[in-house]
């Protein structure tokens, strides 16, 4: 991390981390916020035509099969091994060198991904046949033929995640996440369009050329803009051959801890394809999920993605350079506290309010959201573990150390696995219930692996850099202002239980956030102080 020549210089950034960490993190939180806004549409135009049925399963499986080729190749991994050189090469003024890393790291993607998408085509139905254990007949058939169509459009996200790795580098970070709106759009018309002239089945398929068609525009929508940032691609990168190496070596361990994670969800697909869990297990986690990622994506990942390039830009010597980086830490693990727990709160206390505002209509009725709450409030046990974690995993790489968190993630997944096949096929008989609940024993495993991954990673860089300021005290407020504000909504939501939905569930989220803030304010956490700032600010 320290160029030659800079050692007694102090630890300082350049563009785009002249942006402060708050700034940066709001632009990456308002680009995910577009996309994401736009796929709980989505989803909730899914769950009107196709509900909780075994189209809407087969989908979801699908789904995420080739999405594997995106989580081994793209965002993270891209962002992990490529960013830290990149911006490092960058700060040092090296327009040339940064220039050539990309264009090299363009080229052997673009051969990888080829290669990948050819066999995920040919070799659909083994793969479906092994992830969809518990499919059969023209379930299983339906969700081959939804691999085969989905599979391209997974190799034009990772070249996007290319696009996003060179944008966040140069501090446009807004653009780099709001792309994906154009394929929830794509889909979101393919839904409308053909939902009510189709039978299921071929809706799904359908839908599935529209997220093909969806992958393309957003690929698009980046693709001029990173070619104008970047200053054009170089066909020889022989001059820095070293650095082009440091990208694959940092790319190694990051690929297989995703490898070790995807192996994880594809796990929990075949234990929700298995009967004992009943028909729509698939696809009800997949709306919870989605609801889940929402602080995921709009907090950890905004926080970590906006921290990655500023961390790997820090120029001084080694002391000034651990002291800049825990004080970030502190900064970004406060910023995400202040929104991830009130999320994991309002999970567990209002999480059917949201599943109801959120998919509630034709084909996904009140039983529907109970199953739904329930695997969302399972999921909520690891929320805070699995944002903040993310910052941490940053952390690491931009110390160009990518192991680390490979062997955490290693004992995170294996921890998840065993733990969520137990819960999902025999907590239920355990306690005596219907084996669909079964399912949210998979979201719960997988929060108490999140809370071991992120002690394991807390040590560890604690050892490393010092000792980072855990905020105990701001986060106990927190915790205690989101309980006291559930508290409140779940007054609200008895008072007014014979309100329209609409009403009822807008005025108990409201009061739900704004008691939060309140607190948070009149306590003095920075961030609640900040907002109220903004908002006076454009009111005057």
């Amino acid at each position: 991390m320290i160029a030659p020549g800079e050692s007694q210089r102090p630890a300082t950034t350049r563009k785009p981390e002249a942006l402060s960490g708050g700034q940066a993190a709001s632009l990456v939180g308002a680009g995910i916020a577009v996309s994401r806004l736009l796929g709980l549409v989505r989803q909730r135009v899914f769950a009107y035509f196709l509900g909780v049925s075994d189209a809407g399963d087969a989908f979801a499986a699908a789904f995420r099969i080739p999405n594997m080729l995106q989580n081994l190749l793209g965002e993270g991994v891209l962002s992990a091994s490529l960013i830290p050189v990149y911006s490092g090469l960058k700060a040092r003024g090296d327009e040339e060198g940064r220039r050539q890393v990309a264009s090299a790291v363009l080229a052997l993607l673009s051969l990888a991904v080829a290669a990948i998408v050819l066999l995920g085509v040919v070799f659909a139905p083994q793969i479906t046949a092994v992830i969809t254990i518990g499919y059969r007949g023209e379930k299983l058939a339906l969700t081959t033929q939804l691999v085969r169509i989905l599979f391209p459009g997974a190799g034009l996200l990772v070249l996007s995640a290319w696009c996003l790795g060179v944008l966040n580098a140069h501090g446009r970070f807004f653009l780099a996440y709001a792309s994906a709106a154009f394929w929830n759009v794509a889909m979101i018309g393919t839904l409308l369009y053909f939902g009510g002239r189709s039978s299921q089945v071929e809706l799904v398929e359908w839908l599935a050329w529209g997220s093909v068609a969806g992958c393309f525009l957003q690929l698009a929508a980046q693709w001029s803009i990173a070619m104008s940032v970047l200053g054009g691609l170089r066909r020889r990168w022989t001059a820095h051959r070293e650095q082009v190496q440091a990208v694959v070596r940092n790319f190694a361990p990051v690929f297989v801890g995703r490898g070790v994670t995807q192996l994880s969800g594809f796990i929990d697909t075949m234990i929700a394809s298995l009967p004992v869990l009943g028909s729509g297990a698939q696809v009800t986690l997949t709306y919870a999920q989605l609801l889940y990622g929402l602080p995921v994506s709009l907090f950890g990942m905004a926080v970590s993605a906006a921290e990655l390039p500023a961390m790997s830009s820090l120029l001084g010597n080694e002391d000034e350079i651990r002291a800049a980086l825990r004080a970030r830490l502190a900064e970004g693990l406060r910023r995400i506290a202040f929104f991830v727990i009130p999320s994991a709160v309002a999970f567990i206390a209002l999480g059917d309010q949201l599943a109801e505002l959120v998919y509630g209509g034709g084909r996904f009725g009140p039983a529907e959201v109970r199953w739904v709450w329930v695997v969302l409030a399972g999921a909520a046990v690891g929320l805070v573990a699995t944002t903040q974690g993310r910052l941490y995993s940053s952390a690491f790489y931009a110390l160009r150390d990518t192991r680390t968190p490979l062997r955490f993630a290693l004992i995170r997944v294996t921890a998840s696995i065993v733990l969520g096949a137990t819960l999902a096929i025999y907590g239920p008989r355990m306690i005596g219930i219907d084996g669909r609940w079964g399912v949210a024993g998979i979201t719960i495993a997988a929060g108490v692996a999140g809370w071991l991954e992120f002690w394991l990673l807390r040590r560890a860089l604690s050892q490393r850099l010092g000792a980072v300021d855990s905020g105990a005290r701001l986060r106990a407020i927190m915790w205690g202002a989101a309980v006291l504000a559930a508290a409140l909504a779940w007054g609200a939501r008895w008072v007014n239980s014979e309100a329209p939905m609409l009403v009822r569930t807008g005025l108990v989220l409201g009061i739900y956030g704004m008691t939060y803030w309140l607190v948070t304010w009149k306590a003095g956490i920075p961030e609640a102080v900040a907002l109220r700032q903004r908002l006076f600010r454009r009111a005057r």
